[in-house]
This record gives structure tokens, C-alpha cells and sequence, in this order.
């Protein structure tokens, strides 16, 4: 009797390193740096995101039923990580059924494969795109135009950033780094036949990008998009947007090819009465979406005819695999928490390196494609991009713990950082304050830092290992008499005789007044 060993059970695949744009060139901090010397950056950042807050708050101040509504959200999220891989054939049985074909893209290799195959098939050498965080995750564009396929992006801030050669900044608003007048220069240089006299009216400049995307919804037989929502229970894909640039691109062309992250899947139809209350109060400060397109499949005789599903997983089984950080891909990505971070309104989008900025960024980006793929990852710095003041969490519709994941992550990264000076120092002081000998020597040397500290009595720069506190802290000068000292002098034992009198006193009279 013979038996096969199937090897034992692994971690899943992350993201593959130097794939898609899932990690910067330089970490946080460095990058951090230099975006804040951009002053027109800040006050751009500075002006939308305490627009966007204001709006937020008006509008989910309107339900009596808010909190009830992110307790709901959480909760259908929940179960379908849960549930996921149950739900996820589910989606494909009730889209294959209606006519719609549906590919499992393990990476964003694999998915761009795909797709620039399904474009070639159809012998189209143009594409037009809905705004989609996954094709930007896994660098569709670049990938189709280096076989030949022009893709045209027809989100608006999408068509900045591409025309711009840039990159986006953020989840919701992609060119939030960019002003009018950037905008009006942008369109001039890129758009062909733009009229010179263009201003900086923010209708005008609509009005000519509307011009010159026109041409490419009626003649472009190809369209790529993503998907806020798949339906399990009825294999329906939904799109949410405010332009009606995707309902143009859902519609008209010949074919549509949907590239979707496997935690986009929601179980029922039904669930979409929940997060389409919480996606755009949370996201652009609605009542509701401008447009909302739902599709099932293919219809005979109405929007496209040949429909394709891209399923990604690209690191996504990874998250679900911790236990802890798999709460991450609740995430319906409405950028909520970016703009009530004080760090992101500070730094802007491109200091993280990642498509997915702010603080669900730096908890999902790690997840994603790792930590410590190569020696000093970038990504190993996004945990610690944070003050953990809370805002995060407070503004999340469907209740992240984003704080506590990004402390999570910061424990990861240090288990995997192997042996540091700062792992050193830490065993070196365990062992100390193991020992009273020892520990009471370290006080009395510690005394030293007296000569180190300022005239404020702050420590304002620690040598190595400890220089990476002092970076963004001062550390308080140690005190001129420790407590064990001063509790042995004539002064601490005098004062804890008062004390143990008084104490003694006040239980007399309590006994005597019952």
C-alpha cells in the first residue's frame, strides 16, 4: 500500500515582491520627510481633507441609527471572511450561470495576464477604465501598455494623475495633491486639441476633460473596471461612483472585464442596504451615491455581451491567515480614516510608496505583500506610521481596529527583524531588573544622564540603539535621588511614618463614627 505526502500546511503567498505597486523605494519616515517640504502639497491636503470631515460628519449626524448601521456593517463583513471561500464559489456558480465567465488570478501577474489577453482576443489595442484600487494594486496599466494596449482611466482625478504621470494619493480622491491651477497646466500640456484659453473654473476644466473622454466611450469596444460589491447570492457585481463616467464604461462597450478583490464579496443582495447607507456618508460626505450600476451577467441585447470576472487574491488569502490582521479586509475602502489622520494630512499619499495610503494602509499593505521581503522593505516602516491617536477607528463605517493592528504589525515586524541592537538592549535590561544587585548599580549609573540633559531638564538625543526614541521624543532626565534611595533616607522613612499615622488616624475615626 502506497501513500502520497502532500507537505505540510504553509502560510499562503503574499504579493510577489517587485510586482504591482505595493511597496515604495524608500521607507516612511525618509519619504515622510521630504513630502512635508512641499508647502503647496499641505495646504491642498490640508483644505480637502477638513472639507471631506465636515461633510462626513453632517450627513452620518443625520441617522439615529449610525452606530447601528457600522454594527451591521462589521458584522456582514465578519462573516464573510468567514465564510469566504464558501461564498467565493457561490459567486462564480451564479455568474458563470448568467452568461458571465469567471478567472482566478493568484497575483497581479496572473491578473494582468488575463486581462491583456482578454483584450487582445477582442483585437482591440485601446481600453477604458472605471477608477479600480485592484488594477492600480497590481499595475494593469503599465502592464497593457507594454504589450501595445492604450488604457484611458475615465475617473476624473484618475485622468489628472494618469495625464499627469503621477501617482494617485489617495483612496477616494486619487489627485487631492493637485490645485486648479495644476490641473488647468496638466490639461493644457496633455489633452490634444485643448482650447489655450482654458481657466482654472473647475467646470471648464471638467467640461474639456469631458470632451476628450466623450470620443473614448463611443468608440472604445473594451472596458476594464472594479467592483465596490459582488453578490454571492445572485452573482451581481455593483459599482458606486459620482461621475456617471462608470456608467458609461459599464454599459457601452462590446465587452467588460471586472477585475475584483476576493474580499469585495458580500453573502446576499440584502446586504447591500447597509453599505450602500455607510460607503458614501463615509467616503464624499453623501446621502447617497450620484450613481449606483449593478449588473448580473450577461442580458441579450443590452450593455456588454461578453462579461469576465478577475478574481485577485494577490496576498488577500495571507491577511485571512492571521488571525488577528485578517479583521483588515473589512475594509470597503472609503478612505474615511485618511482624512482624519493627522499623519496623512501631513505626509500626503505618496510618502507611503503603496496604493492604499493613510492608516489602512499601512495595516493592509504589509499584509498584502509582506514586510520583510528584502533587506530594509520599505513596508516595514508603514506600521510605525501612525501616533495611534484613535481617529482611525472612530471614523471607520464598518469598525477597524486600526490601532491596535497597527501595534499587532509592530510586533510582527519586530519577531521577524531577527537580532537588533534594540533586541539587545531589551535582553540586556530583562536580565538588569532580574537582579536587585544589578538593577540597583544600573539606577545609581543612570545618574549619569543628569550630564547629558538640557537646561529644560530633557534628554533631547540618546545614543545608539535608544536615538531612534530621542528622534521624535525628549526623554526626561533621571531624577537626583531614585525612589529605593530616598525611601531608605531619614526624609522617605520620616514620611512614611507620617503617613502610616495619618492612615491609622483616619480608621479610628471611622470606626467611631459607625
Amino acid at each position: 500500500m502506497s501513500s502520497t505526502f502532500l507537505g505540510m500546511p504553509a502560510t499562503p503567498p503574499r504579493s510577489p515582491y517587485g510586482t504591482g505597486n505595493l511597496r515604495g523605494d524608500r521607507k516612511f519616515p525618509k519619504a515622510a520627510h521630504d513630502e512635508l517640504r512641499n508647502e503647496q502639497l499641505r495646504r491642498n491636503l490640508g483644505r480637502a481633507t477638513r472639507t471631506i470631515r465636515a461633510k462626513r460628519l453632517a450627513v452620518t449626524a443625520e441617522l439615529p441609527d449610525w452606530e447601528a448601521l457600522r454594527d451591521a456593517g462589521s458584522a456582514i463583513k465578519t462573516e464573510t471572511m468567514n465564510r469566504l471561500p464558501e461564498l467565493l464559489e457561490q459567486l462564480e456558480r451564479n455568474v458563470t450561470e448568467r452568461g458571465g465567465t469567471v478567472h482566478w488570478a493568484r497575483d497581479g501577474v496572473e491578473a494582468n495576464e488575463i486581462v491583456t489577453r482578454l483584450v487582445k482576443a477582442t483585437g482591440s489595442s485601446d481600453v477604458i477604465k472605471v477608477k479600480s484600487m485592484a488594477t492600480q494594486e497590481i499595475g494593469l496599466n503599465e502592464h497593457l501598455e507594454s504589450a501595445g494596449i492604450t488604457p484611458y482611466e475615465t475617473d476624473l482625478a484618475e485622468l489628472i494623475v494618469q495625464l499627469a504621470h503621477d501617482k494617485p494619493s489617495h483612496i477616494l480622491v486619487p489627485a487631492i495633491h493637485r490645485n486648479r491651477d495644476e490641473i488647468r497646466q496638466i490639461f493644457l500640456k496633455e489633452i490634444p486639441g485643448v482650447d489655450p484659453r482654458l481657466d482654472n473654473v473647475p467646470a471648464h476644466l471638467a467640461a474639456a476633460a469631458r470632451a476628450y473622454l466623450r470620443e473614448k466611450f463611443m468608440t472604445t469596444k473594451v472596458a476594464v473596471s472594479g467592483a465596490n460589491f459582488g453578490i454571492a447570492e445572485t452573482g451581481t457585481l455593483a459599482v458606486v461612483e459620482s461621475e456617471g463616467n462608470g456608467r458609461m464604461c459599464l454599459t457601452m462597450p462590446d465587452t467588460l472585464i471586472t477585475v475584483m478583490g476576493i474580499e469585495k464579496v458580500l453573502p446576499r443582495y440584502q446586504d447591500l442596504e447597509v453599505f450602500l447607507q455607510l460607503l458614501p456618508r463615509s467616503s464624499t460626505g453623501e446621502r447617497m451615491n450620484p450613481y449606483t450600476s449593478m449588473w448580473t451577467g450577461v442580458t441579450p441585447g443590452d450593455g456588454p455581451q461578453d462579461f469576465h470576472l478577475v478574481l485577485l487574491d494577490n496576498g488577500r488569502t495571507a491577511a485571512l491567515a492571521d488571525r488577528i490582521g485578517r479583521e483588515a479586509l473589512n475594509c470597503i475602502r472609503c478612505s474615511a480614516c485618511l482624512n482624519v489622520c493627522p499623519v496623512y494630512e501631513r505626509a500626503g499619499g505618496h510618502a507611503y510608496g503603496s496604493t492604499y495610503p493613510g492608516p489602512i494602509g499601512a495595516v493592509l499593505t504589509p499584509q498584502l505583500a509582506g514586510m520583510h521581503a528584502a533587506k530594509n522593505d520599505p513596508n516595514s516602516s508603514l506600521p510605525y506610521a501612525s501616533s495611534l491617536c484613535g481617529a482611525c477607528f472612530d471614523a471607520c463605517p464598518v469598525k477597524i481596529d486600526i490601532p491596535s493592528l497597527l501595534v499587532e504589525l509592530r510586533h510582527q515586524n519586530t519577531e521577524q527583524s531577527g537580532t537588533t541592537a534594540e533586541k539587545l538592549a531589551m535582553k540586556a535590561a530583562a536580565t538588569v531588573m532580574k537582579h536587585p544587585k544589578l538593577f540597583t548599580a544600573a539606577q545609581k549609573g543612570a545618574g549619569i544622564g543628569r550630564v547629558i540633559g538640557g537646561r529644560d531638564g530633557t534628554i533631547s538625543h540618546l545614543p545608539p540603539p535608544f536615538d531612534g526614541w530621542s528622534a521624535s521624543r525628549d526623554t526626561a532626565v533621571p531624577p537626583k535621588q531614585t525612589f529605593r534611595s530616598w525611601l531608605a533616607s531619614d526624609e522617605g522613612a520620616a514620611t512614611m511614618r507620617a503617613a502610616a499615622d495619618e492612615h491609622a488616624k483616619n480608621r479610628k475615626t471611622t470606626e467611631e463614627e459607625k
